[in-house]
């Protein structure tokens, strides 16, 4: 069926819900407005303000009761609306939901899923539009998703839904209405690895999230020119499916890491540091990166075009591994 990747994510909303009277939904606007991104709506109307839970404007105070209703033995869908937020509830998610399962020695598990909107590409400002993904891959004691496909936004959460500990689902904002298609039986995917999206023989490009599309479209550019890219969708950032980004390298021999954080301290370093130490001796050439110029993403759509990684770049730097520019 034809079908978006709100929708996708909706979907897997619904049936969570209908499926686990243990599941709620609980965040800013969720219920009433519909959610930020009109992924809850009808979802209110639908469960009931028992389920679908709105809640004052204090990430601390939500977070903390998800964690609490997850020890207590409900699976919470806790939504932060944006990655930024986040940020006034990173000792909850840090300190408590990361932490518990050790420093009980594991007689406590949090079941908790939060889902959040991550990344830039719409014009909302800096401080809306930030990937701090990476940070969370960071830390020990969750796992960390990034749903780059229909299928994926729709299978994902039923995968987190049923991890005994707490996974983060990063939803990039620019990909809420990205239109395909969605098979009628679609379930549950793989949280556990990465996917190749596009074999190539010649050069590895490694992306994730909202840089996918622009890895296949970047891919499609340098088919036209007889250089044949692999497309690695990582999914899973923490944690990282080192095997399957080490065996795309070997295929290649040749790698270029696509991330819309910033250079400095970014995922990509991680995942460059992973390729280096596992496959160095099987590289053509250094393993390039493409990331967000180290500035706080600009408001004005040419410069915020400018500032993050597009299709244009990706294949500039596939073009000076292999010699072609």
């Amino acid at each position: 069926m034809r079908t978006t990747y709100r929708e996708a994510v909706r979907m897997a909303l619904r049936e969570a819900l209908a499926r686990d009277p243990r599941v709620f939904l609980m965040g800013e606007d969720v219920g009433r407005y519909g959610g930020t991104y009109a992924v809850s709506r009808g979802l209110l109307e639908e469960f009931g303000p028992e389920r679908v839970r709105d809640t004052p404007l204090s990430e601390s105070t939500f977070v903390g009761a998800g964690i609490g209703a997850a020890m207590a033995g409900m699976r919470p869908i806790v939504e932060v609306m944006t990655v930024n937020f986040s940020l006034l509830c990173l000792d909850q998610i840090v300190n408590n939901a990361a932490l518990l399962r050790h420093m009980s020695g594991g007689q406590v598990a949090v079941p908790l899923v939060i889902r959040m909107a991550t990344g830039a590409g719409r014009q909302v400002a800096a401080q809306h539009s930030h990937s701090l993904e990476g940070w969370y891959a960071h830390i020990p004691g969750i796992k960390v998703v990034a749903p780059a496909t229909i299928e994926d936004a729709r299978g994902m959460l039923a995968a987190a839904l049923a991890d005994p500990d707490p996974v983060l689902v990063f939803e990039h904002a620019a990909l809420y209405g990205l239109e395909g298609e969605l098979a009628e039986d679609a379930g549950p995917v793989d949280i556990a690895r990465a996917a190749v999206r596009r074999p190539g023989r010649d050069v590895s490009l490694v992306a994730y999230g909202g840089t996918l599309g622009k890895a296949l479209a970047a891919a499609e550019a340098l088919a036209r020119e007889g250089v044949e890219a692999e497309v690695l969708d990582l999914r899973v950032l923490r944690p990282l499916d080192v095997e399957a980004i080490l065996a795309s390298v070997r295929r290649t021999r040749r790698a270029v890491v696509v991330d819309e954080g910033w250079r400095t301290g970014s995922l990509s370093a991680e995942v460059s540091a992973r390729i280096m130490e596992g496959a160095f001796y099987d590289l053509d050439a250094p393993v390039a990166r493409v990331c967000s110029a180290e500035v706080p993403i600009p408001y004005p759509r040419h410069l915020e075009e400018a500032a993050l990684p597009q299709p244009e770049a990706i294949a500039a730097a596939a073009r000076r591994l292999v010699g072609h520019g």
